[in-house]
């Protein structure tokens, strides 16, 4: 099989997908990554910032492949990117993202909203502005439910505009009271000669 051909048979698809990686898997690998970055920058020396130079280098060198496929690919395809996850955060960290800030977090908002209604909670994007998402977040039960549902939101959309510098929750607007018709009616003034 050629190198620029896709695998002809049922065979040949299945071998290179054995090579791919899980979702979990990749998350297990990032969260290890940023372990061994973590003890890397804590070592003094040339060693430790020759490490770090080959690793902005490789971050460099892939971002710029990225961004060659994403200038070769349609709207179709572009889309399908930003749906996967991994390649959604790889587009959003070497700034290659399509979309606004205020589209992926709008979009964000609307993504987590149904696994808020399940909790009896729910979000409302109340807008973006100089680096700062604010929502309004409504949860019924505990403050330690409510501070839970917080705090996955401010996860979600962090993940989604991981160049956003804060998500503040705005608070919600009183209910109006309740106020009788009879006290919003003018009364009638009393009869002439009555007393």
């Amino acid at each position: 099989m050629a190198e620029d051909q896709e695998p002809a048979t049922a065979e040949d698809r299945a071998a290179v997908s054995a090579h791919r990686l899980a979702d979990a898997d990749v998350e297990a690998r990032l969260a290890r990554l940023d372990e061994l970055l973590e003890r890397v920058e804590g070592v003094a020396g040339p060693t430790a910032e020759a490490a770090l130079e080959a690793v902005r280098g490789l971050t460099q060198v892939y971002g710029e492949a990225l961004a060659r496929v994403r200038d070769l690919a349609g709207p179709q395809l572009t889309g399908a990117l930003t749906g996967d996850r991994l390649l959604h955060h790889l587009l959003v960290l070497h700034q290659l993202h399509p979309h606004p800030v205020e589209r992926r977090v709008a979009d964000a908002v609307e993504g987590v909203r149904a696994v808020l209604a399940q909790r009896g909670a729910d979000v409302e994007l109340v807008g973006v502005e100089a680096g700062v998402a604010s929502v309004r977040v409504t949860a019924k039960g505990c403050g330690s439910s409510a501070s839970a549902v917080e705090e996955a939101v401010r996860e979600t959309l962090l993940a989604a505009a991981p160049e956003l510098t804060a998500v503040q929750r705005v608070a919600s607007a009183p209910a109006p009271a309740f106020v009788p018709l009879t006290d919003m009616l003018p009364t009638a003034a009393p009869a002439a000669g009555a007393t």
